[in-house]
């Protein structure tokens, strides 16, 4: 089914080009794959800017094509021809195209569909009329091969399914997803923002803080109960450390960097922790009793990504990860993974997240022996097979110092987002001559486990904003407890309020009290727009008989009357228990 929807998308792509050269004289056609969900293609279109509103008529173009069920017939031809349809068509792109393919000795293959040719490797359905059911997205700028230094493109997405329902299905999840944009969320919510004068970081803002602080604490009571050790490392490393690290060599052009300075010194502005874990392991002689030794760290990172690329906090240039290095004997690997298998689940169910694993064996660009990559590679198939756990390999994937599993989480809307992984690495230690004594009194090489469980913190709370839709649990809310006050002249209602806020705050309980001169339909309005899981409204009822009326966040029907005590010890409990 996989390959037979796959090849649906890439006909669709192909229907579309024919459609919009109907529409636009003088196009010239890029290229047209299958994608995830869906279909794309690149146009020039010259002087024509397309919008979303002239999708109705490509559609409507689209449609006559597939009700037509115009065979797709595929056919070679030699270069020397190829290369005249190209120029006699005005298709410069396609010229491009056929030169590499002749470059690469491969077969110069057309699909023709009606009146409509192009360049393509296919394969296509057997006619149009076969291809599901379809609607376009939007249109963005593309350069040609992803080259800044080529013209851009216009770049019409599509989405295709094998049914109708399959389709509305999507499209209603992809509305849901719009309500829960992060973006849009983190903002109403007041949680972050960034600023033009440094584009990919984020500025916290006080509700954000709060929710980053309280994702780090439960980090490092769950990582100090496990004999993790922390450390804070230079945020500038003088250019010699990535040279040893390898990471000069392999990651060097993505890092922000300084300039020369008098002394011939140049510093990378730090974008991993791994070569600092390094120097700590290899300050002080090192005996098989310290193994497995721990080190953990939550440091402020910076990569220098491509501007096209930042998308709100699932992509930035400066961020903190929940890093670990953990230094073991050959013999411990199987269980240190194990190990970290325990706070996987314990960090994703808490968060009600399903999970999965990836293998990434491997990359053509590696550093280091062969051998031992098979070495590592074997012991984590070894391990996943053991542990019963789903997991899929994707070849060549691995970092370029060692073979990686991935963790891959599923939100709330079936959205799969690479989170977490776990990186054995027989390659640093020996780069950094690192070693320990061991039983025998020789010295042996540790092999280092380099684990991060929620990864980057920023890209993980902008996936919790959107698979929570901002409704954090009651640990993590920013705002607990809002009190409202029914009349804010009134000296003792004001006063009785002000002592269960100070109650509240005395044992940790984030408590606002709102005695704003606005309505009280306004007020509670405001509550549940600010997503806060808890509301008090109080008048002269409550003040009169000490009960109070509980409105949760999940239910605004009838509410719970509880005295001062129960509800600070509700809340408190739930916080406690992080439930």
């Amino acid at each position: 089914m996989e390959k037979k929807i796959e090849t649906m998308r890439h006909s669709l792509a192909h229907i579309m080009a024919a459609a919009v050269g109907k529409l636009y004289k003088d196009v010239k056609f890029g290229i047209g794959p299958p994608v995830e969900d869906g279909f794309y293609y690149d146009f020039d279109l010259s002087k024509t800017t397309i919008s979303e509103d002239d999708f109705q008529a490509i559609e409507k173009e689209m449609r006559k094509i597939i009700s037509a069920k115009l065979d797709f017939v595929r056919h070679e031809m030699p270069y020397d021809k190829a290369v005249k349809w190209a120029k006699d068509n005005n298709q410069p792109y396609k010229l491009e195209l056929i030169e590499e393919l002749k470059s690469n000795g491969e077969p110069i293959s057309f699909y023709a569909s009606g009146d409509f040719i192009d360049l393509c490797r296919g394969p296509h359905v057997a006619n149009t009329g076969n291809v599901g059911a379809f609607k376009l997205l939007r249109v963005a700028g593309a350069y040609w091969r992803g080259n800044e230094k080529n013209p851009q493109l216009q770049r019409i997405y599509g989405v295709a399914f094998a049914s109708d329902e399959e389709l509305q299905d999507f499209l209603q999840r992809q509305e849901e997803a719009k309500k829960r944009d992060h973006r849009k969320l983190g903002q109403e919510l007041e949680l972050f923002m960034f600023h033009e004068t440094a584009p990919g970081m984020p500025y916290w803002l006080p509700n954000g803080v709060t929710i980053y602080n309280e994702l780090i604490k439960f980090w490092r009571e769950e990582h100090a109960a496990r004999g993790y050790k922390e450390i804070v490392s230079p945020l500038l490393n003088k250019k010699e450390l990535y040279v040893t690290s390898g990471h000069f060599d392999h990651y060097w052009e993505d890092m922000f960097s300084t300039k020369e300075n008098e002394d011939g010194e140049v510093y990378g502005v730090k974008a991993m922790n791994c070569p600092n874990a390094m120097v700590v392991f290899g300050s002080k002689p090192r005996s098989y009793r310290d193994l497995p030794f721990r080190l953990s760290d939550t440091d402020t990172l910076h990569r220098n990504e491509l501007s096209g690329t930042l998308n709100g906090l699932l992509r930035v240039r400066e961020f903190r990860q929940d890093d670990a290095h953990i230094y073991v004997t050959e013999d411990q690997i199987k269980a240190e993974i194990a190990r970290i298998f325990e706070i996987v689940e314990r960090f994703y169910s808490i968060f009600g997240m399903s999970y999965a694993f990836r293998l990434g064996t491997r990359p053509s660009k590696f550093m280091g022996d062969a051998k031992l990559w098979d070495k590592a590679e074997n012991s984590l198939k070894e391990i996943l097979q053991n542990a019963g756990r789903d997991y899929f390999v994707l070849d060549g994937d691995g970092a370029f110092y060692g073979p990686k599993i991935d963790i891959l989480m599923k939100d709330v809307l079936g959205r799969e987002w690479q989170m977490g992984t776990i990186q054995l690495d027989f390659q640093q230690p020996l780069r950094f001559e690192l070693k320990y004594t061991d039983s025998d009194g020789s010295e042996k090489t540790p092999i280092c486990i380099h684990r991060v469980v929620y990864g980057s913190l920023e890209r993980f709370i902008g996936i919790l904003i959107e698979h929570t839709a901002g409704k954090f649990p009651v640990w993590l809310a920013p705002e607990q407890l809002r009190l409202v006050l029914v009349k804010d002249d009134d000296e003792k209602l004001v006063k009785f309020a002000r002592e269960i806020v100070d109650k509240a705050k005395s044992v940790g309980i984030r408590v606002e009290l709102d005695d704003s001169n606005v309505s009280v339909g306004k007020k509670i309005r405001n509550f549940e727009n600010m997503k806060v899981p808890y509301c008090v409204v109080l008048g002269e009822k409550e003040l009169a008989g000490g009960k109070l009326p509980l409105r949760s966040r999940a239910d605004l029907g009838e509410p719970k009357d509880l005295t001062v005590e129960e509800l600070i010890q509700k809340i408190a409990d739930e916080t406690k228990n992080r439930t």
